[in-house]
């Protein structure tokens, strides 16, 4: 059960991969799928109910698209 809500503003991403790679649950992953309007494949939660809640993510990106709640 996930302990924490990932919320990506996937506008803004630019899509450096540096959330996927802190994250301990490989909750995120850069979605190949979608191109923003920047023209990257923005950062997605592709298994949010294993989110702990450590916020790592929201910690390393740079352009602080990413916000975690606690639960």
């Amino acid at each position: 059960m996930a302990k924490g809500k990932v919320t990506i503003k996937q506008d803004r991403c630019k899509g450096c991969g540096l959330c996927v790679s802190v994250c301990p649950k490989e909750v995120l992953a850069l979605d190949k799928k979608v191109i923003n309007d920047k023209g990257y494949n923005p950062a997605s939660a592709v298994k949010p109910e294993e989110c702990i809640g450590c916020a790592n993510c929201a910690l390393i990106c740079p352009d602080v698209v990413i916000t975690v709640e606690r639960d």
